[in-house]
């Protein structure tokens, strides 16, 4: 029996590994609550590791927004997620747990990188300012596994996710990333009988969505390969992979789909005082698909059954 611990359980990503994980057989998944040990907290975290036998850890937990989040919250941003990432990495390495994996983000990568963005793009130019006190973090959380795993000898792994939605998605109409702000936004049009529906920026920035169930299939995939298998084709000083569709769509095009799925029959409008942030968010993914891994739902599809899950949790949505 392998015992899995998965950080962050609660939240879009961490509940969608642990029903992947429950796929498998031989597998105990361990989880705690933020009452039971808070991830932030140093001594909660070195303690919980040491009154459990952990196997395998799968770093979910994160503090996550859009746009307006990062800008309001920079400090939060960057305080809580180094928080928890140097917290989680050290005390798997002191309670002698050798594989990790670590949840990363798109947005390390530099503003104006070329498009797709390969692995090899980060650190070499200026990160969006909207975001960078998270992507910063991330970024450190990269480095962290692969410095533990330089020094100790340790298999922590990381994997850098594009846009993620889904089921277990954060609603708030500010907070929130662009689909379930955008899914929440077209739903009340559609209940108030509104004419019209406002999206934030031009909707020209490009982006790359994947739903939260291809995240978890990806990152199970890519813990359980071997260490040589693994090492094949991941440079040891270059050891995160890009984990998306390959596949993008201008913000106004999304609003396009979203207004169909939802059944909204207005206009648009796109208020260009809000900032768009980077122009476009493609990820190369040449190097998880030599691993043995491909997307498997597309965009509309992962749309649909989103917002089923949105009008059958309505009352109990995060947000």
């Amino acid at each position: 029996m392998k015992n899995i611990f998965v950080a962050g359980h609660n939240g879009m990503v961490g509940s969608a590994i642990c029903r992947q994980l429950k796929k498998h057989e031989n597998v105990s998944i361990l989880t705690s609550s933020r009452s039971e040990c808070d991830l932030s907290n140093q001594l909660q975290v070195s303690e919980f590791f040491s009154k459990n036998k952990i196997d395998q850890v799968y770093l979910a937990a994160a503090k996550v927004g859009g746009i307006h989040a990062n800008n309001e919250y920079p400090a939060d941003f960057i305080y809580e997620n180094l928080m928890i990432q140097a917290n989680i990495i050290n005390a798997a390495h002191q309670s002698g747990v050798k594989e990790l994996l670590f949840l990363g983000s798109s947005c390390i990568y530099p503003k104006l990188a070329d498009q797709p963005m390969s692995e090899q793009a980060l650190l070499t130019g200026t990160l969006e300012a909207t975001n960078e006190p998270y992507a910063i973090a991330k970024i450190a959380g990269i480095k962290l596994c692969e410095s533990y795993n330089r020094q100790y000898g340790t298999d922590y792994r990381s994997v850098m996710p594009t846009n993620l939605y889904g089921e277990g998605d954060n609603f708030h109409p500010k907070n929130s990333h662009v689909i379930p702000a955008m899914m929440q936004r077209f739903h009340l049009a559609v209940q108030n009988n509104d004419s019209e529906v406002i999206v934030w920026g031009s909707g020209k920035p490009m982006r790359e969505f994947l739903h939260v169930d291809d995240m978890a299939a990806a990152s199970v995939h890519v813990m359980n390969l071997s260490k040589s298998e693994y090492e094949k084709n991941v440079e040891p000083m270059l050891s995160h992979i890009n984990v998306g569709t390959g596949i993008d769509c201008t913000i106004r095009e999304l609003a396009e789909t979203m207004a169909s799925v939802v059944g909204f029959q207005g206009e648009l409008v796109f208020d260009v005082t809000k900032p768009d942030g980077t122009p476009r968010k493609l990820m190369n993914v040449e190097r998880l698909k030599s691993l043995g891994w491909e997307s498997s739902i597309p965009l509309v599809h992962g749309l649909k059954i989103t917002y089923q899950w949105f009008l059958d949790n309505i009352d109990t949505i995060r947000g």
